[in-house]
């Protein structure tokens, strides 16, 4: 494996969501769009009320198909997500 300072980081993150059955239909239709995804969790909220948080991840050159799927879900269903669409934090090289 050659190993070089490229930067791989062309990931934003798409949208924050709180409801795992909100959740698993956005996975779904992502997958069945064929756009490749990555989930990160972190935790939010302050002293002992603790909840976890998804954030969806995707590459940005599916980002307007991707937001245009995760609204569609969100209108149909009524479930409510945070976009964020800006880019990951994380950088990689390879």
């Amino acid at each position: 494996m050659i190993r070089t300072n490229l930067s791989m980081n062309n990931e934003i993150e798409l949208c924050e969501v709180r409801d795992t059955d909100c959740k698993q239909l956005i996975e779904r239709a992502l997958l069945k769009n064929r756009i490749s995804y990555f989930l990160r969790w972190t935790r939010s909220g302050l002293f002992h009320i603790r909840k976890d948080v998804c954030v969806i991840c995707v590459n940005e050159n599916v980002q307007d198909t991707a937001e245009e799927v995760v609204r569609s879900i969100c209108d149909e269903h009524g479930y409510s997500v945070r976009f964020l669409l800006r880019k990951t934090v994380s950088q990689y090289t390879q």
